[in-house]
């Protein structure tokens, strides 16, 4: 069985795990440009593709302090389906990965209470708290039966603008996705992109338009009893 160690306890990667992706866009010379990067040739999980930050919830995201929190609507409907202490959790990995994968920060300038947890520490270094506001849960997906990762994903999505620094400066950005950059949604599909990524960007880029919340909210449910769409409200 593929399994990994963290701190001593085994993970079982073939087993579905929540995960968060974060979307976020800014308005660019072509329109409404989105953040993406290329995974290795290496990865166990979608190699090459270019994907949208993201990944697995960590145990200690559900600890982390949060400086603002998300919508009531966002929080509402996170709530709906997933139990405490998941929501935090979701929400506080969204801007752990997008940390992790970039080095952009969602957060405002502040001072943790507590040491931060290790996967936190050099976001706490930078003199930040984690900030859900802004954030817009829009979708969720199973990853189907048979891949070598199963995760249950919810996507946020958030304006370029709730960043805090410079949304070019990738400097700090860990060496999971390389080529990041921003890309036009009218050139996005042009790119290797995995299918869920393709029928995501259909979704949100009308929401890029504004800053309400969706309508609902697409759930593709691939276990092994149902496979299909339906829209939480």
């Amino acid at each position: 069985m593929d399994k990994v160690s963290t701190g001593g306890t085994p993970v079982d990667k073939t087993a579905i795990r929540n995960a968060a992706t974060i979307i976020l866009y800014r308005r660019g010379a072509e329109g409404t440009e989105v953040l993406m990067g290329q995974r290795g040739a290496s990865a166990a999980f979608m190699p090459n593709k270019f994907v949208f930050p993201g990944g697995a919830v960590d145990a200690v995201d559900a600890t982390v302090p949060f400086a603002c929190g998300p919508d009531p609507v966002c929080a509402a409907r996170l709530a709906a389906e997933a139990e405490q202490p998941l929501v935090p959790a979701l929400l506080a990995a969204a801007v752990r990965e997008l940390w992790e994968e970039t080095g952009l920060i969602l957060g405002v300038p502040g001072a943790w209470p507590t040491p931060a947890p290790r996967g936190w520490r050099g976001f706490a270094a930078s003199g930040h708290l984690p900030s859900a506001e802004g954030l817009r849960f829009v979708y969720r997906a199973i990853t189907p039966p048979g891949r070598p990762r199963r995760f249950d994903a919810r996507f946020f999505l958030a304006p370029a603008t709730r960043v805090s620094g410079d949304v070019d400066d990738f400097s700090r950005a860990e060496d999971e996705l390389s080529l990041l950059q921003w890309i036009p949604l009218t050139r996005a599909r042009s790119f290797d992109l995995p299918f869920i990524t393709e029928v995501v960007l259909g979704e949100v880029a009308a929401l890029t338009a504004h800053d309400a919340p969706p309508d609902g909210v697409p759930f593709v449910r691939n276990d092994d009893l149902v496979a299909g769409i339906r829209r939480l409200r």
